[in-house]
């Protein structure tokens, strides 16, 4: 009961402005059917009601743990967008707790396993036409930005005082050289030297936002 209200809140609001919505930790394909069915129950209700709402409203689904990557696919054929709550998926990828400090140095969001979870899931969306964001911390973190958009991410939610220096780094890279840094890491096996090439392409390309040292 609590899920439609939420549900029927947001349908509503979409007739007011640009609304998207997106269901959180969707591990597997029944769940999203399931949610879907709800948000059609709901859409039917407002419809009866004369309770006018977006009908064309975009649905997407948070990427947050592996299991979700593995059948990408068959979720992407369900939706509009995926956005990737990398905190999480790095998280239950790599069985590491970020908040506890005797292991949080394991928590590594270049390691080799993440940067190839984040590539199958920006190919599974653009292979079904739709678009996908990352809403975790790595979208905020100007060394990352760079592999990230050479993974083929679309879209990147960041803290609002952050924006001015993100989009100031972006509009100095070229895709190309992303692309690259990709590629690499695609290929690589160690995090320390997937996180070095991050490092010197955002320096190089914007070494203003960096302070000295």
């Amino acid at each position: 009961d609590l899920f439609k209200t939420q549900l029927r809140a947001i349908l509503r609001a979409s007739a007011a402005g640009n609304v998207k919505l997106m269901f959180p930790m969707i591990s597997g394909l029944d769940e999203l059917v399931g949610a879907r069915a709800l948000l059609e129950e709901c859409k039917a209700q407002l419809r009866a009601e004369k309770v006018p709402f977006d009908d064309k409203l975009e649905v997407g689904i948070m990427i947050e743990v592996p299991s979700a990557v593995m059948i990408a696919d068959a979720l992407a054929r369900q939706t509009k967008f995926f956005s990737l709550g990398t905190n999480d998926l790095i998280q239950y990828s790599l069985a590491v707790d970020r908040t506890n400090e005797k292991i949080a140095h394991l928590y590594e969001p270049t390691h080799p396993a993440i940067v190839r979870l984040i590539k199958l899931t920006a190919d599974a969306a653009h292979h079904a036409g739709n678009w996908v964001g990352v809403c975790g911390e790595m979208a905020g973190d100007p060394v990352l930005v760079p592999l990230l958009l050479g993974l083929g991410v679309d879209e990147l939610s960041v803290a609002p005082p952050t924006v001015p220096q993100i989009k100031f780094l972006i509009r100095r890279l070229k895709m190309s050289e992303a692309r690259a840094l990709a590629e690499f890491a695609l290929g690589c096996e160690s995090s320390a030297e997937i996180l070095e090439a991050c490092m010197k392409l955002a320096h190089g390309a914007a070494p203003e936002i960096f302070p000295e040292g």
